[in-house]
Formats: structure tokens, sequence, C-alpha cells
């Protein structure tokens, strides 16, 4: 069994204005009872929403692990990008197969995870964040409290 102190709960959002265009990365993380540990509002350059989804969950992976993460509980509002880590689609457009790659190996580290597709009226949060950075093409991590 996972200590609760080792569990993080993680919302993650990409966007693409023009697809691919102006892309950013959202990213909330808190513990196992909703406190906050971490907001990131990234800016990452030209992407398509998806591989901007693909960063945003590389990105929380790595934080998360940081953080001494061994259990993750990720929820994401593209169905797409959760249905290809559960492996119930295949991943096949070519720019989307190394963010793939690298998202699995992350999880692999974890001793367990788990990956929801949610409705986007969950996500308001990593949505903004997202958006934040696409509106002024700045990144911030924010730790709780600043």
């Amino acid at each position: 069994m996972t200590a609760p102190g080792n569990r993080l709960v993680i919302h993650i959002d990409g966007a693409s204005r023009g697809n691919p265009g102006p892309a950013a990365i959202g990213v909330l993380i808190q513990d196992h009872q909703g406190s906050l540990r971490l907001e990131i509002s990234h800016y990452i350059g030209e992407a398509t929403n998806n591989q901007a989804e693909y960063r945003a969950l590389i990105t929380a992976l790595q934080e998360a692990a940081k953080l001494g993460a061994t259990h993750v509980d990720i929820r994401t509002d593209s169905k797409l990008v959760a249905e290809q880590i559960r492996g119930n689609y295949r991943v096949r457009h070519p720019g989307l197969k190394p963010l793939f790659q690298r998202a699995c190996r992350l999880l692999s580290s974890c001793q367990a995870y788990t990956i929801s597709d949610i409705p986007r009226e969950e996500n308001t949060v990593a949505d903004a964040l997202a958006n934040r950075a696409l509106d002024t093409r700045r990144s911030v991590h924010l730790p709780p409290g600043k």
C-alpha cells in the first residue's frame, strides 16, 4: 500500500492556438488531501494541442518525482492522451511517439498510477494556467503560498 504522503493528484492541460501554433501547458499538483503542492504555467513555443498535452504530462511527472511521489493520480481533459497511456489507443502520429515513450518511462518509475479523462469543467485550474502562459508567453512555477 502506498503511503498517503507519497501520493499526488495531478491535473494537466495543454493548449495550442493554431494547432500547430503557440502552445503552453498548465499543471496543478496537490497532495492526497487536496493541499496545493505546485502550480506550473509554462510557455513551450510552437506545438500541436496533443503535443502540448503530452508535454504537460511529462512536466508533471518530472515534478512529481522531485516531490518524492510514489503514486500519482493524473487527471486530464484529453481523452486521447488518457486512452493512449492506458493502452486503449495506438499512438500513430510521429510527433507524439517520442512524447508518449518519454511519459511511459516516467510512469514506469512510479509504484502505481492512474490516469482519468475528466470533463473540461473539472480541469479549469490547469486550463487557466496553460492559457495564462499562452497570453503572457511566460513560464511560472509557483509553490504554495507564492
